[in-house]
Parts: C-alpha cells; structure tokens; sequence
C-alpha cells in the first residue's frame, strides 16, 4: 500500500513525531513549503491580509503567503542570531496582520516568549518555521509547541530527512483537522457525508517517503545531540580569535545547529565574510558567505510584484508601508548578511574533523590579517 490515507508509515511517523515534540497533533505532507502553506491555510487570511515574517529566509517559506492571497509584511532582525524579534515584529503590526510566522534560523530559537507576549496581545497567531530546528529548545520546550502550528521540512539537508517531505504539528483541535484536511484536497477521509469543504491542493505524503521518514526519526535525538557536541568544541576552539563571534546563543535556549555560523568583523578581517570564505578554500573547507546574497524583499518576485499574471496580486491589496523595502529599515537584516558566514554541519562531524576546521579558520584568519591576532 503506497496510498497513505490507507497505510501505515505516514500515521507512524505522525504519532511518533508528535510524541517527540510534545505536540498533541501532527499530520506529514509533501515538503517545508506543504507545511507552511497547510499552516497558513488553517489561519485563513482574507486576501490582503498581511503576514509578518523574516527577508533571510528560504523561498518556500514565503511562497504559500502569496498563493493564499496574503501580503508578506518583512520585520527586521537581530544580526547576531539572524531572528526576528518581539520588537522588530511589534514594528510591523497593523490592523491587517494576521499572523506571524518565526523562523528559527540555522537552529537558534526565535526568543518565543516575548513574541508571543506581543502576539497574544492583540489575538495573532504565531507559525513556527523549525525547517532548520528540530530539537531545538526554547525555555525548557521544544520548538514548533509555542505558537499556533510548527511546521518542519524534511528536505535532503535537515537534521532528518526523507528526500522530500514536511510535517505540521499543533495543540489546537481545530487548526489540526484544517491543516489535515487542506492536505487532503479537503475531503474528511472517514467521515460521514464527506465534501470538498473548501479550496485545497492534494499535499500528502506518500507511504515510501512515510517509512523513510518514520525511521530517520529514531535517529533525532542522537544526531542532534552529535551536533550540539560538536558545536561547543568548535566555539571552544575559535574562542578569542579576533573578528570572529561564534554563535550567539540566550541563556537557556538550545541552539540544535543545523548549520554552524560566525559573524566575521570585516574591520578587523579585510575583505571580511567573502575573503574568509575564499581562503578556507586553501584548506578545502567549504562555507556559504551572506548565506544568502540579498533579502528576499529585493527578489523579482517581490521587487517587480511578479506573481499571477500580470495582475501583481495580491500586491494590489496592500499598504504602502506593507511593500516599503527601503534598506534603511532593515539595518538588522543587512549587516547580518554581510557578516555571516555559514559552515556545513552534519552529527557525522567527530573531533578530528572539527579541529582540522577550527585551525584552518584560525590560520586564515591569521593569513588575512598578515599575522596580527
């Protein structure tokens, strides 16, 4: 049995995951992005309602805004963790907001508490985007149980996959018979006098990628806690190299390191993230300076409006304040891509492979500055 509204590795991996994040529902679909649509859709903005959420963040992340007639409104983030903030969010509500999406980036956890002190204020839900976090932790609970809906990805580069894959999690009964049924085209499998209740994409899970999945996620907790290991070491041995900040972490959170990142101080560094990035090729270390090369608001499809047509919609509906992209009001945003530099990480990393990267980055570092750290 391949179908798996009939089979028995997606309901698996659903229970199973549910139980390993502390969620009382989870339902699997097709990728990250299924996720964060489903999530989205159980919300149910009006069309040119607006959506808060972060420019340093992938596509798909932002994509299920704009296909459920939403305006994606960009807060502003903190440039040692890449996150968006409470106060950086509080700056983007208007009357329109419907929801918040946080994303915890790299595996740092979004300092939920005092975003949801502002959401819950004035009744917005809040969306977890831990594509890049599982087991992450963030005042002694996982991530993806704070807000309304978490939702994972389970594409070939997470901390657990299955090729392709996602899965949404939540506490709230009714968001999770929504987000079911949007990937369900729908249609209540089971339930007397079933019907197309509402507009829906076919977004399942089959049950190969089900099994795949099912039994990667034995596998979490041990290759998280590798990386976390691991991490630690890294920062123990790059402590004190000037120029260079290791990840900032808050006291008590549990950062689960998708990727590892450092901040490089181009004023102490010439040439700063892009010159670091290209000397450790002498060592044959690879890294992804900037992450990514420019926020998503300068993208085409947020730029020029590109998205149905030529219609611009659902840009049409919104305020001007909503769509103003101007670089003086992400001050956050642009130094963080310009100082970060971002380093593979995997819980196959052991202590050999960790030192050889510390002193190639410190030898670098060293070649760059002519020898004066």
């Amino acid at each position: 049995m391949l179908f798996s509204v009939r089979g028995k590795f997606v309901k698996g991996f659903e229970q199973r995951f549910a139980e390993l994040v502390g969620a009382r529902f989870a339902s699997a679909c097709a990728s990250g992005t299924a996720a964060i649509h489903c999530a989205l859709a159980a919300v149910d903005p009006e069309p040119g309602d607006e959506v808060i959420t972060t420019a340093i963040t992938d596509m798909g992340a932002l994509s299920p805004i704009l296909y459920q007639g939403a305006v994606p409104v960009f807060a502003d983030v903190d440039p040692r963790t890449y996150n968006v903030t409470p106060e950086s969010i509080a700056a983007r509500i208007t009357g329109r907001t419907k929801a918040i999406i946080a994303t915890h980036l790299f595996g740092n956890p979004c300092d939920m508490t005092g975003i949801l002190e502002v959401a819950n204020k004035r009744g917005i839900p809040v969306i977890e985007d831990c594509a890049q976090a599982f087991d992450a932790e963030h005042a002694g609970r996982k991530v993806g149980t704070f807000g309304a809906v978490g939702c994972f990805s389970l594409q070939q580069g997470k901390h657990i996959t299955s090729g392709e894959g996602g899965i949404v999690v939540s506490n709230d009964e009714a968001l999770a018979r929504r987000m079911k049924l949007f990937i369900n085209k729908a249609w209540p499998y089971g339930e007397p006098n079933p019907d197309h209740t509402f507009l829906a994409l076919n977004y399942r899970m089959s049950e190969v990628v089900g099994a795949v999945a099912f039994a990667q996620s034995a596998k979490l907790a041990e290759g998280v806690r590798q990386r976390i290991r691991m991490a630690r070491r890294m920062t123990e041995r790059l402590q004190g190299l000037p120029g260079i900040e290791t990840p900032h972490v808050r006291p008590g959170d549990v950062h689960s390191y998708w990727k590892y990142c450092l901040r490089v101080d181009g004023a102490v560094i010439p040439g700063g993230s892009p010159a670091l990035g290209n000397a450790l090729k002498g060592w044959e270390v690879p890294s992804a300076p900037r992450y990514i090369q420019k926020p998503a608001f300068q993208c085409a499809v947020f730029r020029d409006q590109r998205t149905f047509g030529n219609s611009r919609w659902p840009f049409t509906l919104a305020a001007p304040e909503a769509v103003d992209y101007s670089p003086e009001r992400f001050p956050g945003t642009f130094e963080a891509l310009e100082r970060v530099i971002v380093l593979p990480w995997n819980e196959r990393y052991t202590e050999i492979h960790v030192d050889y990267v510390a002193a190639s980055i410190r030898e670098a570092v060293q070649q760059l500055t002519g020898g004066k750290t």
